[in-house]
Parts: structure tokens; sequence; C-alpha cells
């Protein structure tokens, strides 16, 4: 293989490979949505709310940093009053430390 061959090789897998560290691919049945990572990592790079409660996904501490609870607004699982509601709880979590 030619070595221009070799380089476009090299830079295409590390190019997938930066695109995975840096967002959650989160699933709802056959829709998927892309949530930015606030810092790359393989931390829950795919995960799937299909048939999850509300709080349980919002209890892992990477996804609910980055922002699923907006996701979950946009793709009509709650509405901004619900989120505002279920974020109080772990923003008075913060505070009690």
């Amino acid at each position: 293989m030619k070595f221009h061959k070799k380089l476009m090789l090299w830079g295409a897998l590390g190019g997938a490979l930066y695109f995975l560290l840096s967002y959650h691919f989160i699933f709802d049945g056959l829709h998927v949505a892309l949530l930015k990572k606030s810092k790359l990592s393989l931390n829950y790079t795919f995960y799937s709310i299909q048939g999850k409660n509300i709080r349980k996904i919002l209890d892992v501490d990477d996804l609910r940093e980055d922002g699923i609870a907006d996701l979950l607004v946009d793709m009509g699982k709650i509405s901004e009053k619900q989120k505002e509601i279920y974020l109080a709880r772990y923003y008075e979590e913060e505070e009690e430390y």
C-alpha cells in the first residue's frame, strides 16, 4: 500500500475514534440522537433510553452533566417543567455536600 493511502486510512480511523470519544449515541428504539460529551471518553458512548424511567436516565452523572435532560425535552419525553423538577433533586443533593 502506498504511503498516502496508509496515511488517509489512519487519518480516517483516527477521525472516527475522535468522533466516538466526542459524542454519546442515545438510542430510543430506531431513533438515534447525538449528545456532545463534555470530555473525551468512552463512558456511555452508546446508551439506550428505551423503556427506562426518566430518573434512571438522569441518575447517570455523565449524561446528566452533558445535557440529556434537554435532549429528553427535545424528544418530547418530558416537558420543560418536568425537567426542572427532576434536575432540582440533583442540585439539592450537590448543595448538601
